[in-house]
This record gives structure tokens, C-alpha cells and sequence, in this order.
């Protein structure tokens, strides 16, 4: 049936004029303007955002969206058409996770499916076992003939769920939709995508899941809020997970969430607490052997028992770095992965094999990805890039899988910022709390 491809999808003219004509004969949407003048302004009926019209000029007459861009051009000469998804069937679900969930995640996870009307804020941390809290939401909504989307910020992090997923659910078709893959849509039950591609669905889903919802790009854009909103029922269910809520989401959600606090991992070991190391001017001595001795003896010590993650500040300190290590260890296997790394998926399942001894990486790889063995290294922890949410979550690549292997974390900082200060002191308090539940 190929008219289903278009079941609960938003998209533009232009999008619609490249679908077969029998599709739009079977279809059942509404046509709405891309863009609507008011007054001086824009305002965008796929993001929301509203734009003065002098900064979104195409012409003498038509307009322009500059947000959402990412996903084509919406203007004023395009129409949004809106495709009606009808009700689908039970049926039944083959589920075959053979793990159990702890008491504290039984307890989250039994909420969740006795409270299908609420929305919800899973606030765990890193390695406590988010996504297996939802699978018997999952299961319940999938036999129920209900559809389910899981979506995050990252692409790294949309790949690992949909392993995750199509591991627990073998007999789901689950579509994983980001920029980067070239395949076709088809209708799926169950989607895994990055934020971005929500502002191609129009009340599709009756569950829509948010991972790591304070990760670049989704916290702070209005626009991906909106898109987030609209590609849900009105009356779907909305959940929120997070390792390190700020305290604005917290105060606005407040009223309309449940929010559940997990502070214990699943393999109920404590987080790695950060140890932190002064490498006076460690930019301007990184070619110098010398003055790098205590990083290169800290990955020496590292790598005898575990594989290392080590974060850079940007891509041009990494590319640098790797050479220079290269060139002082020579037995030790070291690669690097970064966003503008083409061959970025294969290094990253390369190291879930464990084929590196070393991985150098930016920031893409702070949150979302699991390997087993890890300890983690920052260098340059003090650079502005590296806030207190993403030291923690780099902090928790470190331990989450597998049995207790002496995992280390590591904070190399020429200066002791704020965001060190208080990542240390958040984990503490996760520990603090965390103990309690041991």
C-alpha cells in the first residue's frame, strides 16, 4: 500500500510534487500556507518561528523561513500539505530482552504505563537505563496498534537506539530516519530519528520519546519544540529523558510532568569521579614530549586495563594531537572520529569491538554511545565548549557496561573552571544519592 508513506507527514509542495499521483488519489490531508505574513513579520507553519519580514526577503513579494532551512526551503510560495493517519490494528509483539529491570527502573517503568495520559521526565543518570525502562511502555503501545517515535539531538545517539531497539524487538520494521541516510521513506509502527526529521510528521505519533533533550541542537530552539509538539497526537504522550536536566526545563515542566529521579546506575556501581590534572599551558606545549609527559603517562596507565575515550576541545587540536601520539606511542593502536568524519559510523562500531586502543573525539561522541571497557580522558577540560552537562556526560561514557574494569575519568585543565567545579560536584551528589539505593 503505497499511500501509507504519506500517513501522518508534513511536507511541502515541492516534496509532494515527487510522489506518485495514485498516492495523493488514496490520501486523505489538508493544504495549509508555508508561510504567514502578519503585520511586519513571518510566521512559519513547519517550525513556528516568527521572522521580520525585512531579514526573510526572497524577493518583492515573497518570503522565506531562515530557521528551519536544515530540511529545504520553506517560503511563500510553497504549501504545507498535512496527511491524515488512520487508526491502526493490535497485534501481537515478539519481545526478547532477557534481562530484568532493577527494582528502582520496575518502579519508573510501572508508572509509565499506568500513567499513558501524563507526560513524563525520566532523570536518571548516565548508564542507569533510560531507554530499557521503556520497553514495556513499548510493548504495551505496539500491541495496542499505537505509534511510537524515539527521537534525539544526535545522530550517533539515534544509531545506537535503533541497535538497541532492533535487538529487543526483532520483528519490528523500525525505520531510523537522519540526514545523512540516503533511503527512502516507508511507514513504520516504530521511528527512530533525529529531532530534525519531526518537522516532517503532523500528529503521527501517540507516543513521542525525546532523548537527551538539553543536547545541542534541540535545547533552546523554539523551532524543534514546535516541530516536537506537531508531530505528536493531541492527545499523544510525551517523554522527556535526560542525565543532566538544566534548571529552566525543570521549572517549566514542572506543572505538566511527572518527573522520576534515578540516580543509580543499572549495574548499580557508582559513577567515576572525576580526577582532575593542572597541565600548565598544555595548548602551547602539545608538540613538546616533555611537557606532555603527564597525559601520555595517564594513557599508558589507561589502556593496560581498559580502551580510552579521549575528548578534544575541536577538531583541529584532535587531528594534531593523534599525530603527535602517533608519533610518542607507537604500539598503541589510536584513531579519531569527529562530525566530518565520513567514516564515522565504521569507527565507532570499530571501537565497540574494542579495535582501539585509543579514540580521540570531539564533542559527538559526549552522550548517547555505550562501549564496554572505556575510561575517558578530556583534555582541556577549561575550553569553553566543555560546560558542566557535557563533562558530565562525558564523565559517564566511563563503567557503563559490562563487569568492574577500574574505569578512570580523567580532566586535564589548564585552568579550574565553574563547569569542572560543578560537573564534579554533581556526580558526587548523583553518588550521594545513588548509595542510598545500593
Amino acid at each position: 500500500m503505497p499511500y501509507k508513506t504519506v500517513w501522518g507527514r508534513r511536507l511541502l509542495t515541492r516534496e509532494v510534487a515527487q510522489l506518485p499521483k495514485e498516492i495523493l488519489n488514496q490520501a486523505t490531508y489538508q493544504r495549509i500556507a508555508g508561510i504567514v505574513k502578519q503585520n511586519k513579520q513571518i510566521v512559519c507553519q513547519r517550525c513556528g518561528r516568527t521572522t521580520q519580514q525585512q531579514e526573510a526577503k526572497l524577493n518583492e513579494e515573497d518570503y522565506y523561513c531562515p530557521h528551519c532551512l536544515l530540511l529545504g526551503r520553506n517560503d511563500t510560495t510553497q504549501e504545507l500539505w498535512l496527511f491524515e493517519q488512520p487508526s491502526l490494528f493490535p497485534r501481537q509483539i515478539v519481545f526478547t530482552w532477557e534481562q530484568t529491570l532493577t527494582t528502582e527502573q520496575a518502579k519508573i517503568a510501572h508508572r509509565l504505563t499506568t500513567q499513558v495520559t501524563d507526560h513524563h521526565l525520566i532523570w536518571a543518570v548516565t548508564g542507569a537505563g533510560k531507554t530499557e525502562i521503556l520497553y514495556p511502555l513499548l510493548q504495551l503501545l505496539l500491541a495496542t496498534g499505537k505509534r511510537v517515535a524515539i527521537a534525539s539531538p544526535r545522530v550517533d545517539v539515534c544509531q545506537e537506539l535503533w541497535l538497541r531497539f532492533t535487538a529487543v524487538f526483532p520483528e519490528e520494521k523500525i525505520i531510523l530516519l537522519h540526514g545523512k541516510l540516503q533511503i527512502p521513506y516507508a511507514f513504520s509502527s516504530f521511528v527512530i530519528c533525529t529531532t530534525h526529521q519531526l518537522y516532517r510528521f503532523y500528529h503521527a505519533f501517540d507516543l513521542l520519546v525525546v532523548d537527551e533533550i538539553d543536547a545541542f541542537p534541540y535545547v533552546n530552539d523554539q523551532g524543534l519544540r514546535y516541530a516536537t509538539e506537531t508531530a505528536k497526537k493531541p492527545e499523544g504522550q510525551l517523554i522527556y529523558l535526560t542525565a543532566t536536566p538544566d534548571e529552566r526545563l525543570l521549572k517549566d515542566i514542572k506543572r505538566t510532568f511527572q518527573i522520576h529521579y534515578l540516580p543509580l546506575r543499572f549495574h548499580q556501581r557508582l559513577l567515576p569521579e572525576p580526577r582532575l590534572i593542572f597541565l600548565n599551558n598544555w595548548r602551547r606545549c602539545l608538540n613538546k614530549r616533555k611537557k606532555m609527559e603527564p597525559l601520555i603517562k595517564a594513557i599508558q596507565k589507561l589502556v593496560k586495563k581498559n580502551h580510552v575515550l579521549l575528548f578534544c576541545p575541536s577538531i583541529e587540536l584532535m587531528n594534531e594531537l593523534q599525530m603527535k601520539l602517533a608519533e610518542w606511542l607507537p604500539t598503541i593502536k589510536i584513531s579519531s572520529v569527529s562530525s566530518k568524519d565520513e567514516k564515522r559510523p565504521e569507527k565507532v562500531q570499530a571501537m565497540r569491538q574494542q579495535k582501539y586502543d585509543v579514540l580521540l573525539t570531539t564533542m559527538i561522541l559526549e552522550r548517547g554511545v555505550t562501549f564496554e571497557n572505556i575510561s575517558v580522558i578530556v583534555l582541556g577540560a577549561e575550553h569553553e565548549v566543555f560546560t558542566k552537562s557535557s563533562l558530565v556526560q562525558i564523565a559517564g561514557r566511563a563503567d557503563r557496561k559490562g563487569e568492574f574494569s577500574n574505569s578512570q575519568v580523567c580532566f586535564f585543565y589548564h585552568e579550574k573552571t565553574s563547569a569542572i567545579k560543578k560537573a564534579v560536584k554533581e556526580i558526587k551528589r548523583m553518588n550521594k544519592a545513588g548509595k542510598l539505593l545500593q
